[in-house]
């Protein structure tokens, strides 16, 4: 995780699996208990269970809660995933294009100069250096600075797109004539990758993003 949202993302998933392992277990005891004591061979006579109102008040009120307690973390890191920063760091605009992206930090555009704009094309499969990933690097990477909050601004320039970065816990969808918005905090430097998970035509998927996160010492400011 290289965020606090995908943090959450990740931590939701092992309590819901706490919960999945208990049920599991409780299930499995039930089911080997009813094998024992009605297998023909073992007990000729099979034991008399006899109906019992606590058992059905436990059995109905216990699944009951355990919902509840997946529930409010769920909605919390929902919600929070759809906040946006009132007053965000940077702002940076992708957009999307068939088989490539174009960023723009937006922030430092002006009229009286020159846009800070590029082009991100994926590096074909056959001319990547040592130590780079196949159809996961692009010649121009998205550089931001961690430990603050970013907001992007994601739209497409012709067909519907999607930036999403797994480790960022971040999937924004790009729709023809919107723009859609999501704010990130990476916590640590490093390289995170991502693709296009739109199907969208050919080679939708040789779309990737790399996104790189770099201290601000390291540029003196």
């Amino acid at each position: 995780a290289a965020t606090p949202m995908m943090q959450g993302i990740i931590d939701l998933h092992h309590d819901i699996l706490f919960f999945l392992i208990l049920i599991l277990v409780f299930v499995s005891r039930m089911l080997v208990r009813v094998l024992w004591h009605f297998y023909y061979e073992f007990h000729p006579f099979p034991q008399r269970i006899v109906h019992g109102t606590t058992i059905e008040i436990l059995r109905t009120i216990f699944p009951s809660i355990i919902p509840m307690f997946i529930a409010i973390p769920s909605f919390a890191l929902l919600y929070s995933m759809d906040e946006v920063v009132v007053d965000p760091a940077i702002t940076i605009k992708a957009i999307g294009h068939q088989w490539y992206r174009t960023y723009e930090y937006s922030d430092y555009n002006s009229s009286d100069e020159q846009s800070l704009t590029f082009d991100s094309y994926t590096i074909p499969e056959d001319d990547p250096e040592l130590g780079q990933s196949r159809l996961l690097e692009v010649d121009n990477r998205v550089v931001v600075p961690a430990k603050t909050h970013l907001r992007m601004i994601v739209t497409p320039a012709d067909v519907p797109h999607s930036w999403a970065v797994p480790s960022s816990g971040v999937k924004c969808d790009a729709v023809p004539g919107r723009s859609n918005q999501t704010s990130i905090s990476v916590k640590r430097e490093g390289v995170y990758y991502g693709q296009c998970s739109e199907i969208r035509g050919t080679n939708h998927a040789s779309t990737p993003i790399v996104v790189e996160a770099v201290s601000l010492k390291d540029y003196g400011s």
